[in-house]
């Protein structure tokens, strides 16, 4: 490796309903805001990494976005691990400037999801991009809901996971979201309004479900040395892929996921272990998800998730806070990157600029990423550079 890479800056746009802005305007706003809380100007860019576009026909996009933004990096790419996005394209900008193919990497991406169109015109969108097997599972119709329902459904059977448990991963995430000004949703939420929202696919309601929201999310990746006058870095100690399947069909169970691998190496690079985690942001498009990845990245054992997030266990001031920005559920969820939200979130943490949500001592942080329907798993462990 030439130098270590740190995280040196985070922003984002405008987050929940943002009219009359387009997908590649949000992105600027968000790599603006990073640039500047970072102390450099986009002429500091030499390298981009960015997702595809649903609401605009941008292709490819990285190479466009670069051009709306006025720079000609010398490494570029687009990154497409659904969910999982998030988390890989940091791990990958880090790669890139280890190696020394540039030296400031903009990672950014975004969508106007909730503006675009009609909600009901946007999962239709999402359900035709492929996430359910052309032959035999899409002619059933199945909605990306319909299949996390599937994991919920057996884990509730095998470990006796209940609905009220699910509920809870809402209410504390949605505590987390009142502490944060930018979140689309902040009214606090009941278990038992929770259970008494809209069913959506059994066992899900619709409070379990994660949001529309337009929004964007940038982070600045560069040296050590060119951050040397940047007080507030942040360094990524390990990082670790999982996957165990394609298509829902694929796999020989929902109960256990490929965070399971991207947990454990993870881990194994940073030298530490799910005990010595102050703060996880974990990817929440269903409570159900949560529930898995704190199982399956070691936070609890497998078929306690349920009883692990009891009584306020991962809300603020739990044991271990849990998605503290209001992710998914309740932040924003503008699509394929959404999970870079969380990554804004880990860092902010470890700089101690949270505010009311502020994680008290928090020196390490876990972030993770999920792909299609838990199918690709990305995890880093973040840590404040001293």
């Amino acid at each position: 490796m030439r130098d270590e890479a740190v995280i040196v800056g985070v922003g984002t746009s405008r987050l929940g309903r943002v009219p009359d802005t387009g997908a590649t305007a949000l992105m600027a706003e968000a790599a603006l805001a990073a640039l500047a809380d970072a102390g450099l100007a986009m002429s500091d860019v030499d390298g981009l990494v960015t997702t595809p576009l649903r609401t605009e026909a941008l292709n490819p996009p990285a190479t466009l976005i670069a051009s709306a933004l006025g720079i000609a990096p010398a490494w570029l790419a687009t990154l497409d691990l659904a969910g999982a996005s998030g988390t890989a394209m940091i791990d990958q900008a880090v790669q890139a400037v280890e190696s020394g193919r540039c030296n400031t990497v903009l990672c950014v991406t975004g969508q106007n999801l909730l503006s675009f169109q009609s909600s009901g015109s946007t999962i239709g969108t999402i359900a035709r991009s492929g996430v359910a097997h052309p032959e035999f599972e899409a002619p059933l119709g199945p909605l990306i809901p319909s299949l996390y329902a599937l994991a919920a459904s057996e884990h509730i059977a095998r470990y006796g996971t209940t609905e009220a448990q699910m509920a809870e991963v809402a209410v504390a995430i949605r505590a987390h979201a009142a502490g944060n000004p930018a979140a689309h949703k902040q009214r606090a939420i009941t278990v038992e309004d929770v259970l008494s929202s809209a069913p959506v696919s059994t066992p899900l309601k619709r409070l379990d479900c994660s949001l529309i929201s337009d929004g964007a999310a940038a982070v600045i990746v560069t040296t050590r040395a060119r951050a040397a006058e940047i007080a507030r870095v942040v360094r990524v100690a390990g990082s670790g892929y999982g996957q165990r399947h394609g298509h829902v069909g694929e796999a020989e169970t929902l109960t256990a996921t490929g965070a399971v691998e991207s947990g454990r190496r993870a881990f194994a690079a940073a030298g530490i272990g799910p005990k010595d985690i102050d703060v996880a942001e974990l990817y929440d498009c269903f409570t159900i998800t949560v529930i898995l990845e704190l199982e399956d990245l070691g936070f609890c054992e497998k078929g306690e998730g349920g009883a692990f997030v009891e009584g306020g266990r991962i809300g603020p001031g739990g044991a271990l806070p849990v998605t503290t920005h209001g992710g998914l559920l309740s932040a924003c969820h503008c699509g394929v990157g959404g999970g870079l939200l969380h990554l804004v979130e880990g860092v902010t943490q470890l700089r101690g600029e949270a505010g009311v949500r502020q994680v008290d001592g928090a020196r390490t942080a876990l972030v993770h990423g999920n792909g299609g329907i838990l199918g690709v798993h990305c995890t880093l462990i973040l840590e404040g550079a001293a």
